[in-house]
């Protein structure tokens, strides 16, 4: 065990370091190593057989480098990730964005008031359980409440046995229970969106001013973002916390196992129907659909597994085509440089 995280077993040659990435810059990345902090730039050969952007190093990476000089770092490997969180990059664009990796934890931040939303959440919980990663429900803002138990009764109905807790970051109420359950030298990842008290959690966490901290717009009730980029940061207490700014948008890059996970009780009915290959729709014994009329699965929830799962569908289809383009631009670049070589070659004789 290292003050940065449990490091996967690896090879290092006489000349190389092992480190864990904290930030990501646009081209250079922040390594933190056994001798101190450096500030790394990948190595050619990564960089030319890095396919898309989610093959390159992400925040919480440990890799092999060697030293250029003096704080200045060449990332060579980049090691085993025991889990990788991740989501379809925002906008149109069909490409896979690393949100961090080797993640143990991820506190699914979501606040009381106006940002409640369940919806929301189960999308959370498919990419957290598909990223190999242990969820935990953080609902912040209780103080603005004067009663929570509807909203925590809405949490027990796709919860499943994923721990939640009910703070307030600023008074402390709720905190020790959440500060019991996280333990040092775990990685975890907080998401959220903007607004939601993201940084004064980490804050209260630290049991120190670390970030600062941002209100709520007044105009349209939405988070003014205070994170602006993705950080892991080692607090005085031993615990690794990645920030990460607010995501309006948590688009579905994999998540078929998160997906059985996040919705066991819709996996569990379907798994009785009297047709393995029952739509759902007419079939006699279909589970599903009489669970729909007796009210014992909300329709919401239903049309929100649906939801995703389509999702799902078509960003793997769209996966199929860009892995096709970028392994054809691969071998175009590969040509390319053997015809200059070749070229080079015989302007020398």
């Amino acid at each position: 065990m290292n003050e940065w995280g449990k490091p996967p077993a690896h090879e290092a040659g006489e000349h190389e370091n092992l480190g864990r990435i904290t930030a990501v810059f646009q081209k250079q990345y922040r390594v933190m190593t056994a001798a101190g902090e450096t500030l790394s730039e990948l190595s050619g050969k990564m960089r030319f057989e890095a396919l898309t952007k989610a093959n390159l190093p992400a925040v919480g990476d440990w890799i092999i480098q060697t030293e250029r000089e003096a704080g200045l770092g060449r990332i060579e490997q980049v090691l085993p990730r025991t889990s990788q969180f991740s989501r379809k990059a925002a906008g149109t664009e069909v490409e896979e964005q690393i949100i961090c990796a080797n993640v143990d934890v991820a506190l699914l931040v979501m606040a009381f008031g106006h940002d409640f939303n369940v919806r929301r959440l189960e999308r959370y919980l498919t990419v957290a359980w598909e990223a190999g990663v242990k969820p935990i429900i953080v609902l912040t803002k209780r103080s603005l409440m004067e009663s929570v138990e509807s909203e925590l009764t809405e949490i027990e109905g796709i919860a499943f046995g994923t721990p939640y807790f009910a703070i307030d970051s600023l008074n402390g109420d709720g905190l020790k229970s959440l500060r019991d359950v996280l333990e040092p030298c775990e990685t975890i990842v907080l998401v959220g969106s903007s607004g939601v008290g993201k940084s004064t959690l980490v804050n209260a966490l630290a049991e120190e001013q670390l970030m600062e901290t941002g209100g709520v717009r007044e105009d349209d009730q939405r988070g003014r973002h205070t994170t602006t980029h993705r950080e892991l940061k080692r607090l005085a207490n031993g615990l690794l916390l990645v920030d990460t700014p607010g995501m309006r948008e948590l688009g579905l890059w994999d998540g078929s196992d998160g997906l059985t996970s996040t919705f066991s009780d819709v996996e569990s009915l379907a798994e009785n129907c009297r047709f393995r290959d029952c739509q759902h729709g007419n079939e006699p014994g279909c589970r599903v659909r009489q669970a729909l009329e007796d009210g014992s699965l909300p329709h919401e929830r239903w049309e929100s597994y649906l939801k995703l799962q389509r999702e799902i569908a078509y960003a793997e289809r769209k996966q199929s085509v860009a892995l096709q383009a970028a392994e054809k631009e691969k071998w175009k670049k590969i040509q390319k440089n053997a015809q200059a070589h070749t070229k080079l070659k015989y302007q020398k004789r």
